[in-house]
């Protein structure tokens, strides 16, 4: 049962209330699918998995189209992965082929076969396709919100990143697989009381003391200043080159998490997208894309040089009784991240579980959370 409005321990072990996460919340909420330069060519796709649906968005007369990525035949997928298509789209399986508009084009034996086939109705269904900050994103629905609708207030609460020129640097995109239930991944993102604990070595150039956050609409706020030691001498101390102006105050760091599970983080020297995906009730992918400024290698090796010193002095593990192969031994805050997550995940099974009280301030997004995700899924939760 819930507690308070709050989830139930089966949220995180059921593979029924997994699959009912994936019809009701992935896949009637708006998914992050890309950056406009993955699709810079004419005829250029890529498919998507958005809950239970697999979209394919299409560059097509200079604008992007979606469809849902399944023959009005039998279903075949049209076409998989990132790629570029021709004028038409044809099925692998029986050759019935489309446009890039999703009208059906033709089929073989169709007047013998299908002599009373409408094409109209057989067209490809459509989905929502919009571009918010320079980022990609579909809904399932063709007639769902608009995606500023969807963040609408959340500008407010956003870094001066000028996204649409920072570039994604070579071989950078990152593949965790966490063995956790996807909430867990998502509350340790938004959990504000961890930070300065299991943290206290390898994000403490930031001043956890003074970070604000809550939640506009469905989506959590979060920003936080840095710490004075690294702040003083940010033009040298700063991993790479800058993104942005540091006089015009306020530099710190922007960590939203949009609903259900797409964290940003905007920082003074890099921006990322931190995109969760559930596979199963206990195991969760996460694709990490990292943008930065755009300059000369030299430029960066420059900067990389100038703060090594910092980072060295500064970036400790969290406890030095562990092996530096142990995750709370790396000095890595993913590693240490991902251990906790998959820790806290087993308990679930315990037959002694039980949720503890949530910090007042620290953990009340963790709350919210659940309480967001509740409220999709009790209607059909007995």
């Amino acid at each position: 049962m819930a507690l308070n409005n709050q989830l139930p321990i089966d949220a995180y072990t059921s593979s029924e209330f997994f699959l009912l996460e994936q019809k009701h919340i992935f896949s009637t909420t708006w998914a992050f699918a890309g950056f406009i330069e993955d699709l810079p060519n004419e005829g250029d796709y890529l498919s998507i998995q958005v809950g239970l649906n697999n979209i394919l968005i299409i560059k097509n007369d200079g604008k992007l189209v979606a469809f849902h990525n399944m023959c009005r035949h039998r279903g075949t997928r049209l076409l998989e992965g990132k790629g570029n298509t021709d004028k038409k789209l044809t099925c692998p399986y029986h050759d019935w082929s489309y446009d890039l508009k999703g009208n059906l084009l033709s089929l073989p034996k169709a007047k013998t076969e299908f002599p009373t086939l409408d094409k109209t109705c057989n067209s490809l269904i459509k989905a929502n396709v919009g571009i918010w900050r320079g980022m990609i994103w579909v809904h399932p629905n063709k007639d769902s919100e608009s995606i500023e609708d969807w963040f609408e207030g959340l500008n407010n609460y956003l870094g001066p990143h000028q996204i649409e020129q920072l570039i994604e640097p070579e071989n950078s995109i990152v593949i965790e697989e966490i063995n956790a239930n996807w909430k867990v991944v998502v509350e340790n993102y938004i959990d504000h009381y961890h930070l300065a604990q299991l943290h206290a070595g390898t994000l403490n150039m930031y001043d956890h003391k003074k970070a604000e956050f809550g939640f506009v609409g469905h989506h959590f706020r979060f920003w936080q200043p840095l710490s004075k030691s690294y702040f003083d001498d940010i033009k040298k101390n700063s991993p790479y080159p800058l993104l942005y102006d540091v006089s015009q105050g306020n530099l710190g760091t922007w960590v939203p998490m949009l609903f259900p599970g797409i964290g940003l983080t905007e920082s003074e020297s890099s921006w990322s997208i931190f995109h969760i995906k559930p596979i199963s009730v206990d195991k969760t992918q996460v694709v990490i894309r990292t943008k930065m400024k755009n300059c000369s290698s030299v430029e960066y090796m420059k900067q990389s040089y100038r703060s090594a010193s910092f980072w060295q002095k500064n970036v400790k593990p969290k406890n030095a009784k562990y092996a530096i192969e142990h995750p709370l031994g790396s000095a890595d805050f993913m590693k240490e991240d991902i251990f906790i997550c998959e820790q806290v995940q087993k308990s679930f099974y315990s037959p002694f579980f039980e949720f503890g009280p949530l910090a007042q301030k620290g953990e009340q997004p963790v709350k919210q959370h659940r309480e967001l995700v509740w409220q999709y899924i009790k209607p059909y939760w007995s």
